[in-house]
C-alpha cells in the first residue's frame, strides 16, 4: 500500500457518498482524520487502516447498497467493481465488529466465510477506534457517547441496536488496546 492507495480510497468515497451522502461523507473524512492520528501504531499498514477507514461506509452509497448491509454491499462492491487489495476488502467487511451484525441479520455463516476476519488484532482493532471514537458528522467522541448515539438513532430493538449492544463490550476493549498501543508511543 501507499500513498496511491489513499488518494484512490478518497476519490472512491467521495465519489459514493459525497453526493446522496453528506453527513456519512463528513463520518468518512472524520475517520480518515483518526487513521491519520494512530499511524504510528501500525507502521506499514498505516495506508490500509487509511483506505479502510476512507472506504469503511461506501456500501450505504445507494447505488451500493444491494442487501442492506453495508459492510457486506462495500466489501462486494471493492472486490467486485474495483478488484481492491484482500485485505482492504475484509477491513471493510469486518469494520466495527461486522459478523455481529451479520448474524443478528442471519448472515453469519454466508459473511464469514466471504470475508473472513483478518488475523491482525491491532490493525482490526485501529479501524473499530477510528470508527467509533468518530461522530455521524466526523467529530471526535468516546466510544460510550457514539454506543449511545447509535441505540438514540436506531432503536434498542432494531437489528442495529441488538447489534451494537452485543458489540458494545468489544468495541470498547479495542478502543482501550489502541489507547493503551498509542499511550507507549514515544514522544
Amino acid at each position: 500500500m501507499d500513498d496511491l492507495w489513499g488518494d484512490w480510497a478518497m476519490e472512491v468515497a467521495e465519489a459514493e457518498l459525497s453526493g446522496p451522502l453528506p453527513r456519512r461523507w463528513a463520518h468518512t473524512q472524520g475517520v480518515a482524520e483518526r487513521a491519520i492520528d494512530v499511524r504510528q501504531v501500525l507502521g506499514v499498514d498505516a495506508d490500509l487502516l487509511f483506505a479502510a477507514a476512507t472506504l469503511h461506509d461506501v456500501g450505504y452509497a445507494p447505488r451500493i447498497a444491494a442487501t442492506g448491509f453495508h459492510p457486506l454491499d462495500g466489501a462486494r462492491f471493492l472486490r467486485d467493481e474495483h478488484g481492491a487489495d484482500e485485505r482492504l476488502v475484509r477491513l471493510v467487511a469486518n469494520h466495527s465488529l461486522a459478523l455481529l451484525e451479520a448474524e443478528e441479520r442471519g448472515l453469519r455463516e454466508e459473511f464469514a466465510a466471504e470475508f473472513p476476519l483478518l488475523e491482525e488484532p491491532l490493525l482490526v482493532d485501529a479501524l473499530v477506534y477510528c470508527d467509533m471514537t468518530t461522530t455521524p458528522d466526523g467529530g471526535r467522541t468516546t466510544a460510550e457517547e457514539r454506543v449511545a448515539e447509535i441505540l438514540g438513532r436506531y432503536g434498542d430493538d432494531s437489528v442495529v441496536g441488538r447489534f451494537i449492544r452485543r458489540a458494545a463490550p468489544e468495541i470498547f476493549a479495542s478502543v482501550e488496546r489502541v489507547e493503551a498501543a498509542l499511550a507507549a508511543q514515544p514522544r
